[in-house]
């Protein structure tokens, strides 16, 4: 692939800079995120403890809710919540949760010093919407964030400076996605070789470091200038290391311009990477993904009660799409079909039957229609697909007596999709990664837009998801799957 959309790279006349040298970034960045966050944490910690204050009689409701106020605001503030890099720029609900238990324990620590008597139970309630606004205006923002960088709004003008078949690389992974606030602006490649990313060529270091010197200061500097860009992403090379990368960091920074370093690994987690120094070389240390320990053990319970919880209160609507089923066409309530599992372990899996009772010996007709790249067979308008059977893979809902697979240890609720049989047998070896994990009910790939990925997006997921799982990165994922499920994008 060596073709990029121009959404995602500007090139053109020079844009105003900001004398900090922030950049583009935080002047485009609407200007009501940061109102709005502290509106609502100043209202959801403040208003429900006047409140609830004034119902119960407790005693000084305006102090205590102006306690509960500070206390909210100055965890977010030490935590640098409200930072201009930090607004809008993620969904996680994670972060918001940390501060919610610091909050929570600020505030026991008042309650004990100032001799509270009022039953801490009571205003429990009330310091709980605090965390709860916070994410919704967090999804909020970061929506509006999103929606802006689609159309290049927002976002930090880059230039990237490297060998040519390097500088491609970063430029197209970049470009492939919109969610991050990076756009190229242009490249200065190092060396002979020919750009063909479709990003402007802003002028060439020579091959030759010994022949660099002031001339690589010059020209990169006049290039990130000229385009008024934020960032140069310096991508380290045969042609560009030691000497002759430290001094054009050294040219870069003395000019005022943010400098990082692309070290060629892609969709490996923050908190795998480490950075030390040994006899003066930078090392950047990978940790391994989890395969065994306490998190594992964590997942495997956390997985199979939830899954058996989920089952007795979810028996009486499964009764009801039983019968719904049941009565839509002739066939079996349920569908067998033997899945690839961890390992490459096979298993049966279930799920309400949602096509005619013949759709297996219907496949062979159909596969001239099929409308996804890889092993993968997928239609958007499959006629073996029962009226019934629509409106459940619409909603997901066919899916939900796999959290039988999932109390049986075969599948977890958060994992890769689990592939047929004569899928995985066509896997190479970087495809066959997705099986170092056990397959899920929901996963990245979910959340992401389901059978709109192409198959090449949907491997990158699961691959992402294989390496870098965590039981808090599977909490997002459960809590972004609704969203999912609601939106209905890509289930057909």
């Amino acid at each position: 692939m060596r073709s990029v959309g121009v959404s995602r790279i500007e090139a053109g006349t020079k844009p105003p800079r900001l004398a900090n040298g922030a950049g583009l970034a935080r002047a485009d960045k609407a200007r009501w995120y940061l109102a709005a966050a502290l509106a609502v944490d100043a209202v959801g910690a403040g208003v429900p403890v006047l409140v609830t204050c004034g119902v119960l009689g407790q005693p000084h409701p305006v102090p205590a809710a102006t306690t509960a106020t500070a206390a909210w605001l100055g965890i977010r503030v030490s935590r640098r919540r409200y930072a201009a890099e930090e607004l809008g720029e993620s969904r996680d609900v994670r972060p918001v949760l940390r501060d919610w238990a610091a909050y929570l324990g600020l505030l026991a620590v008042i309650y004990a010093l100032t001799g509270e008597r009022s039953a801490p139970l009571t205003t429990l309630p009330a310091v709980s919407v605090a965390p709860v606004l916070a994410m919704i205006c967090q999804q909020v923002t970061h929506g509006h964030l999103a929606a802006s960088r689609r159309e290049a709004q927002s976002v930090h003008r880059v230039v990237v400076v490297g060998e040519a078949s390097a500088a491609d690389d970063v430029v197209e992974q970049l470009a492939a996605r919109t969610s991050h606030p990076y756009v190229v602006t242009g490249v200065v490649p190092v060396g002979d070789g020919t750009l063909t990313s479709g990003a402007p060529d802003l002028g060439r270091l020579l091959a030759e470091p010994s022949m660099a010197g002031d001339r690589d200061r010059r020209l990169v500097t006049a290039a990130a200038e000229q385009l008024g860009a934020d960032l140069v992403l310096v991508v380290p090379g045969r042609l560009l290391r030691g000497e002759r990368l430290r001094r054009l960091s050294w040219a870069l920074h003395d000019a005022g311009l943010q400098m990082a370093l692309v070290p060629g690994l892609t969709d490996v987690a923050p908190r795998r990477l480490q950075t030390t120094m040994v006899a003066g070389l930078s090392l950047l240390h990978v940790a391994p993904p989890t395969r065994r320990g306490p998190q594992l053990a964590v997942k495997t319970v956390l997985d199979r009660a939830g899954a058996a919880l989920a089952l007795l209160l979810l028996s009486p609507l499964c009764g009801a799409l039983a019968l719904a089923v049941r009565l839509d066409s002739h066939g079996p309530v349920l569908h067998r079909q033997t899945r690839i599992g961890q390992g490459g372990a096979p298993f049966t899996m279930w799920k309400f039957r949602t096509m005619v009772a013949d759709a297996e010996e219907r496949l062979t007709e159909l596969k001239i229609a099929n409308e996804k790249d890889g092993p993968l067979f997928k239609m958007r308008r499959d006629p073996r697909v029962t009226r019934v059977g629509r409106w459940l893979r619409r909603t997901s809902l066919d899916e939900l007596p796999q959290l039988v697979n999932v109390v049986r240890g075969e599948m977890s609720l958060v994992g890769p999709r689990p592939p047929l049989p004569d899928e995985a047998a066509q896997y190479d070896e970087v495809e066959a990664r997705r099986l170092m994990v056990k397959p899920g009910m929901t996963g990245l790939w979910q959340v992401s837009g389901r059978s709109d990925l192409s198959w090449d997006e949907s491997v990158a997921l699961d691959l992402r998801y294989a390496d870098n799982w965590s039981i808090g990165g599977d909490l997002d994922v459960i809590a972004r799957t609704f969203r999912a499920v609601v939106d209905g994008r890509g289930a057909y």
